[in-house]
């Protein structure tokens, strides 16, 4: 059925303000570049191996092969996990920036994988030998305690939550989480097991972890991708969704679940990965346009890139050794981030 009159603001605002060809175009060269990517890494390592051996391993798999073992029980399963990571991250950092209207908000920023982090460290410390699929929902609760005290701190200003209190309200709770989980650590002697989470990465990934991690995946992400015309209102404003008739407050509840299934699912295999959902999105809003339609799909596969070429280059650099993947997305991450936090600051 045609209407007539002007299209509603907010629909105008959108396609003036995204490029659908530029992003089909980083859509399908990220995914190309992804799975080159993948296969450097599977090749590259402290054994380097021949393109054409792991094609073998992948297609032809012979168990009696030293390098085939080592390319399906340690490699594909690592860069997959790394893939799918940074793919989680990427999401939910780019549905709480459309949720909260801030270009600071990421998983790692405001607490939820700090939350993560401590709920890991109690499950360490006294229930040892959980099984992976029930550190997962204990990673969730402890994203969801993170978020919750990082909203209820930040709320309790004059003022209201704005961006600059929700970062400092995370950053707050992120610090103190982290000093009770190494306190946990210590008292009950498990720092070792929470060395891994605390550098970040994904060098002990199992085919059963990826197993477990997937459905959860693809659901956070296909719930993202249903929402995502009503976060691209969102964005804009409550006023112009409202004004759509939009029920802001159901959109938001399905979207912070599944930002923290996303953030939860991460953190529970790869620890505190930092600052991939606050630099991806970021970068891709301002490619691909203001449109959730472009900018979740766009994300999660240049966030994908982003974690395996940091696995990549952690195990290069510093042979046999490895650098954490944390440590070398932090380089980057941590001056995009002051750059934003001080572009904020003069806005105000």
């Amino acid at each position: 059925m045609e209407t007539n009159g002007p299209p509603p603001e907010g629909a105008s605002a959108v396609r003036m303000r995204t490029r659908p060809r530029l992003a089909t175009f980083i859509l399908t060269a990220g995914m190309a570049a992804l799975v080159l990517s993948i296969g450097l890494s599977v090749s590259f390592g402290a054994a380097d191996i021949r393109i054409a051996t792991v094609w073998q391993a992948i297609f032809n798999f012979n168990p009696d092969i030293t390098e085939h073992q080592i390319i399906w029980d340690l490699r594909l399963p690592r860069i997959l996990g790394a893939a799918m990571v940074g793919a989680c991250f990427a999401v939910a950092g780019a549905l709480m920036q459309g949720m909260t209207r801030n270009p600071l908000a990421d998983s790692g920023l405001l607490g939820l994988n700090a939350g993560s982090g401590f709920a890991l460290a109690l499950c360490f410390a006294f229930f040892p030998g959980l099984p992976f699929m029930y550190l997962i929902l204990f990673s969730f609760l402890g994203a969801g305690f993170g978020a919750g005290l990082v909203y209820g701190l930040g709320s309790l200003s004059r003022g209201g939550l704005t961006p600059a209190r929700m970062v400092l309200a995370g950053a707050g709770l992120s610090a103190l989480l982290a000093a009770l989980s190494e306190g946990v650590a210590l008292y009950y002697r498990i720092g070792q097991h929470l060395a891994f989470w605390y550098a970040g990465g994904v060098a002990g990934m199992t085919w059963l972890q990826l197993k477990i991690m997937l459905p959860w995946l693809a659901v956070a992400i296909a719930v993202a991708i249903a929402l995502s015309r009503q976060i691209t209102m969102l964005s804009l404003g409550e006023d112009i969704a409202r004004g759509l008739g939009q029920q802001s407050q159901r959109v938001k509840l399905f979207a912070t679940l599944a930002v923290l299934v996303l953030a939860g699912t991460a953190v529970s295999v790869a620890g505190a990965v930092g600052f991939v959902g606050l630099l991806v999105p970021h970068v891709t809003r301002k490619l691909v346009g203001v449109d959730y339609k472009w900018i979740i799909p766009c994300s999660a596969v240049l966030g994908s890139l982003l974690v395996v070429l940091a696995d990549l280059a952690g195990r290069m650099i510093n042979q046999p050794q490895e650098v954490p993947i944390g440590a070398l997305i932090a380089l980057i991450g941590v001056p995009f981030f002051l750059y934003l936090a001080n572009r904020e600051r003069r806005e105000l």
